[in-house]
């Protein structure tokens, strides 16, 4: 129950002093200039902790969002190497803009307005506003901060995220290489794919080529290839295993065709002073210890992609390529899923189109089947 003193101060005013005391939880103490209002508060106070609503209330009005984010940056974010570059900057941006309040005072329509000014706001050396992606990005950064500090450290009740739309995103992009069609005088002519393999083969480069055909055969990001170590590849069996994924899953990947059949030819060539498939030129350290680092390919593939004449095409595009392939050929969007290494089939989803023959001849054999 709470009980209610009445004080005279020093300078002849009036004071209540209110204590709640609950068997079970530490003592609230509380002193106002009214008595109805030291009522009330002891009221509600009681409520609350029954309820064991009051003390998460407490704990979100005595830490602000910089803190939160600070701590979250601390401790949280160095279990997130691949991503704690990008966060740290995204969560900063929030911390000032609105880090100064106490977590009790975020609420939806402040991080509303935190996000409409993230649309808006030019930023970067194009000074153009950030893209849907991009705000969706530092929304999901703020998010798992809140969720941590919900879950694993108590200082909110629920997060103020839940009621926050996200920006509508674009369609994803699906632009992939066209094959060889024919002329009316019934010559052929040579595709966007035809015309940069071409261009790959006639490189300096002597990795470019294979890694192309890699990108193509398996839909494996350029990073994930030029990563490769000799100890991930197993010619014999045909298959690749990939360690360090975008989404942290081991994954396997098939070899076949004309992509098996050049990994074995590079395996007669390969270096023996590193595991790399695809190294780069040796450095030497001040210790005098030669490291490798996989080769960079931008210049040759820029290089590849002018001399083929494609135009809006990016090493990324060459996994695109790989799905609607796939698709084309019968696959289903989970298998394209599995291939991809995609948890959800809504990445896959903007490939369905691709795959509309082969799911009408689905539909046209089961009828068959059933109805005869």
């Amino acid at each position: 129950m709470a009980s209610i003193r009445k004080r005279a101060n020093k300078d002849g005013t009036v004071s209540y002093r209110v204590d709640v005391r609950l068997k079970g939880f530490p003592p609230q103490r509380a002193t106002f200039a009214r008595l109805t209002d030291a009522k009330q508060w002891g009221k509600n106070t009681e409520a609350a902790i029954k309820e064991n609503r009051y003390f998460k209330t407490a704990e979100a009005q005595k830490h602000t969002l910089g803190e939160l984010i600070d701590r979250y940056i601390r401790d949280v974010l160095p279990t997130k190497p691949k991503q704690e570059t990008d966060q740290k900057q995204q969560l900063e941006w929030f911390k000032a803009e609105i880090g100064d309040y106490t977590l009790a005072d975020i609420t939806p329509a402040k991080i509303v307005e935190c996000r409409d000014k993230l649309l808006t706001q030019a930023s970067g050396k194009t000074k153009k506003p950030r893209a849907a992606a991009t705000v969706v990005r530092y929304m999901a950064a703020l998010s798992h901060a809140f969720t941590i500090a919900v879950n694993e450290w108590g200082w909110l009740d629920d997060t103020p995220m839940r009621k926050v739309k996200k920006p509508a995103l674009p369609r994803g992009r699906v632009r992939f290489l066209s094959d060889d069609s024919q002329a009316p005088d019934g010559s052929v002519i040579d595709g966007e794919r035809t015309r940069l393999l071409e261009a790959c083969q006639a490189s300096a480069n002597p990795y470019l080529y294979t890694v192309v055909v890699l990108a193509l055969s398996t839909g494996m990001r350029q990073g994930e290839i030029m990563g490769l170590t000799w100890d991930d590849v197993d010619l014999n069996q045909g298959r690749a295993t990939l360690h360090d994924t975008k989404n942290g899953e081991r994954r396997v990947v098939p070899l076949a065709g004309k992509a098996l059949e050049l990994l074995k030819a590079h395996a007669k060539v390969r270096s023996l002073q590193t595991p790399l498939l695809f190294p780069g030129k040796p450095l030497r350290g001040a210790d005098g210890k030669v490291t490798y680092k996989p080769m960079d390919l931008r210049a040759p593939w820029n290089a590849a992609l002018k001399m083929a004449g494609l135009e809006d095409f990016r090493f990324h595009d060459l996994r695109h390529s790989a799905a609607s392939y796939l698709a084309m050929n019968g696959a289903s969007l989970a298998e394209i899923a599995e291939v991809l290494g995609h948890k959800t089939l809504q990445m896959v989803k903007r490939y369905s189109h691709l795959s509309e023959a082969h799911t009408a001849g689905v539909v046209a054999r089961m009828n068959a089947r059933v109805f005869g």
